[in-house]
């Protein structure tokens, strides 16, 4: 099978259902009440497209948008020719439309952005408190980050001047997550990078 421009890949779950403690018990999880959080976003390669050289080879894990496994209807972008087969659109000119983020190479264990997204870790940000001898002041929002590290770049970062260990400011609500091998990071497109700290 030949793509054009899309990547496919084999899912067991479109949603992380279970848990295992430290003492190996399974629990099972209701995925509805916060799917957003638990939608899969890796699977192995089945299909690469043809069409661009992205450096992606099948068996490779590619890490993906959410919209991939619930998107539109709910049932996510399903390859039709295939169970548990899903298509994860890949466009080399806009990240807005690159639904595929990065990459793990099945041969040097290397993860690599693809075009227009940057991988981030979260910094330390200092936060200004008020204080008050007659009553006592708490802030129960959660405080959306706007500045992170740079752990992962792609070819669009890399032109603009944004190198890995830089602190980058970016535009507030784009601090989209994702996994990594056990790490979180902030999913970024170059274009909503704002400066690098001096």
């Amino acid at each position: 099978m030949k793509t054009f421009n899309l990547f496919v890949v084999k899912l067991e779950n479109r949603l992380k259902d279970t848990i295992t403690s430290e003492s190996g018990f399974e629990l099972y999880l209701d995925a509805k009440f916060d799917d957003f959080k638990n939608r899969t976003t890796e699977g192995p390669v089945v299909c690469v497209p043809f069409k661009y050289d992205t450096g992606v080879e099948v068996g490779d894990t590619l890490y993906f948008h959410h919209l991939v496994v619930l998107g539109g209807d709910n049932n996510g972008q399903i390859f039709t020719q295939e169970d548990n087969t899903y298509i994860v659109n890949y466009d080399p000119e806009h990240a807005i439309s690159n639904q595929a983020i990065a990459y793990k190479s099945q041969k040097d264990g290397k993860i690599r952005c693809l075009t227009g997204w940057c991988l981030l870790k979260s910094v330390e940000q200092e936060e200004l408190t008020l204080q008050s001898d007659l009553i006592e002041i708490v802030d129960l929002t959660e405080k959306l980050p706007t500045k992170a590290e740079v752990v992962y770049t792609c070819k669009e970062a890399d032109e603009i001047g944004v190198l890995p260990g830089d602190v980058v400011g970016f535009k507030q609500n784009r601090d989209y997550r994702i996994t990594i091998d056990g790490e979180e990071y902030y999913r970024t497109r170059a274009e909503d990078l704002m400066y690098v700290e001096i």
